[in-house]
């Protein structure tokens, strides 16, 4: 049997990712039935950094010296980190988890956009079109003033939102910043968030059952970070990055056999239309490195 190119090996990473945060998410969604939203968010994140520090001090994988640019930049993302935790998982809460996570296949469009703008990135007229595309895309699944259209879906959109500034911030990081100490960082700012939050909320009692799906959610969360951290070490982005659309078919598995949901055609219709979009993108990028012509630049 012929040994696994660096690319299959990227694709296989990033599907773990992919399916390791939809079960996290799952799981999530699962606790609404029994703890409050800081509840949740708070007990998750206590295991969730105990564990991550262990790993870290396993491997040796975190630095603390960093230049204040970095712990700036470190600052900014956690920021958004806690923004995109609380909005999202408010959204997962409310509303059918293969919707949420439809809503958040726009998150490569959005990133590439707002690099163009923000980051003088270059952006080709036929990716900035693709873009535009994808939005429409975006507004199918949301149907903003139609009859299926709730407030969450504009939840769901703020954490893309937060989860753009995250990503930014993240590529004007120096090398030397270690990802165990980014992320780490991020998941002691949103339990600190939880731990606020929850103060004026009353706690519910943990059965064994919410016990196990915290267990879950934390594990899988690392799980996650880390199979995505090793999926951007190995292969090519270009080729990696559409194997993220993976997450669509986790939400809508777990979404019809756990919770008993499943999108409606439009829906289906508007997420599809994203990932095409961003499978587009994402192979343009790819051509362009190749033969490497002149891109043009939003200005």
């Amino acid at each position: 049997m012929p040994a696994l190119t660096d690319n299959a090996r990227g694709a296989l990473f990033m599907m773990s990712s992919m399916g390791s945060f939809t079960v996290n998410d799952a799981c999530m969604k699962a606790l609404s039935d029994e703890l409050p939203l800081f509840q949740a968010v708070t007990l998750r994140g206590v295991a969730t950094c105990i564990l991550m520090f262990l790993l870290a001090r396993a491997v040796g994988g975190m630095t603390w010296r960093l230049p204040r640019r970095d712990w700036g930049l470190i600052g900014i993302r956690a920021a958004a980190e806690v923004g995109a935790a609380y909005f999202f998982i408010t959204a997962l809460f409310n509303m059918p988890i293969a919707n949420a996570s439809a809503i958040l296949q726009s998150l490569p469009l959005t990133v590439t956009l707002a690099g163009a703008i923000f980051m003088g990135e270059a952006v080709g007229w036929r990716r900035l079109t693709a873009i535009l595309i994808g939005f429409c895309g975006v507004l199918l699944i949301v149907r903003p003033g139609a009859e299926g259209f709730t407030f969450y879906s504009v939840y769901a959109l703020i954490s893309v939102g937060c989860v753009t500034v995250r990503d930014l911030a993240v590529r004007r990081l120096s090398k030397e910043v270690s990802s165990f100490t980014v992320a780490l960082t991020a998941a002691l700012a949103v339990t600190l968030f939880g731990a606020v939050g929850s103060l004026g909320t009353d706690w519910a009692p943990v059965s064994q059952k919410a016990a196990l799906q915290l267990a879950g959610a934390s594990v899988m969360v690392i799980g996650g970070y880390m199979f995505s951290v090793m999926a951007m070490r190995t292969g090519e982005i270009a080729v990696i990055a559409p194997f993220r659309y993976t997450s669509l078919l986790w939400a809508l598995v777990l979404g019809f056999f756990v919770f008993g949901e499943w999108p409606r055609t439009i829906t289906l219709i508007g997420a599809a239309i994203v990932v095409a979009t961003g499978v587009y993108t994402f192979n343009r990028e790819r051509r362009i490195i190749r033969r490497g012509p002149v891109p043009l630049r939003i200005r």
